[in-house]
């Protein structure tokens, strides 16, 4: 099974160990920016979805606490390996350690809590990752923070935010808002129809359902009059 062996392996080859939700998703994002990806579990069924889904990736089933089937499939020839498999935590922490003792350079594992978090972290994880807590967090922001869409942390104070233009903006210019001066945020794309316009002409006026990719301190952008997410939700 040295289905890379024979390559030279950079760091756009990714192995991702555990073919659950979480770890498709991962082989899905990988195959469409461009990677190439190889997909293990020892679950037939979840293998099996691989080609339902018609993921174009190399599968196998195999043990990944086995370190020697781990060793036949080549993962030492991998510069970074997912290892997806969060909710069986002796599963996911002996596929770690033998991933990471095999020389794997990358070894990024998922984690269902902070104690799991841990245990990885000392077998050797480079970076551990919990996605349930993250889509949690993610919903309750959504929910609760007015016109954001999605935000990205760049430390605890700052942030860049995408954000629909708030009807306060609707058909007027950046130049007239004077974001930076009155909010002490800044413009850095705007979408419309689809389209980015990075680093947007100032005079141009902004379109109602238009989204922002504003960058500024979180106060700052707290402070912006955007309309509630939420108030668009119909009752079921």
């Amino acid at each position: 099974m040295n289905l890379f062996r024979k390559k030279h392996l950079d760091n756009r080859h990714f192995a991702v160990l555990g073919l659950g939700r979480f770890g498709r998703s991962v082989c899905k994002t990988l195959i469409q920016a461009g990677y190439e990806v190889l997909g293990a579990d020892k679950n037939e069924d979840l293998v099996s979805h691989i080609i339902i889904e018609q993921i174009p990736i190399h599968c196998v089933q195999v043990d990944t606490t086995d370190a020697i089937a781990l060793k036949d499939m080549g993962i030492a020839d991998f510069d970074t390996v997912i290892v997806a498999i969060g909710n069986f935590l002796e599963e996911s922490i002996i596929t770690t350690l033998h991933v990471k003792e095999a020389g794997v350079r990358n070894v990024v594992a998922k984690a269902s809590s902070e104690v799991h978090g841990t245990l990885l972290k000392k077998v050797g994880a480079d970076l551990v990752v919990y996605p349930e807590a993250e889509m949690g967090a993610a919903l309750a922001r959504s929910l609760t923070q007015k016109g954001i869409l999605d935000r990205l942390e760049l430390d605890k104070d700052n942030s860049i935010v995408e954000a629909l233009v708030p009807e306060a903006f609707t058909g007027k210019s950046i130049l007239d808002l004077q974001l930076r001066r009155n909010y002490g945020v800044n413009i850095l794309a705007i979408c419309a129809n689809g389209q980015y316009e990075v680093n947007p002409n100032p005079v141009n006026k902004l379109q109602k359902g238009a989204m922002m990719v504003l960058i500024g301190n979180n106060k700052d952008i707290n402070r912006l009059p955007l309309d509630s997410v939420v108030q668009t939700l119909k009752p079921m």
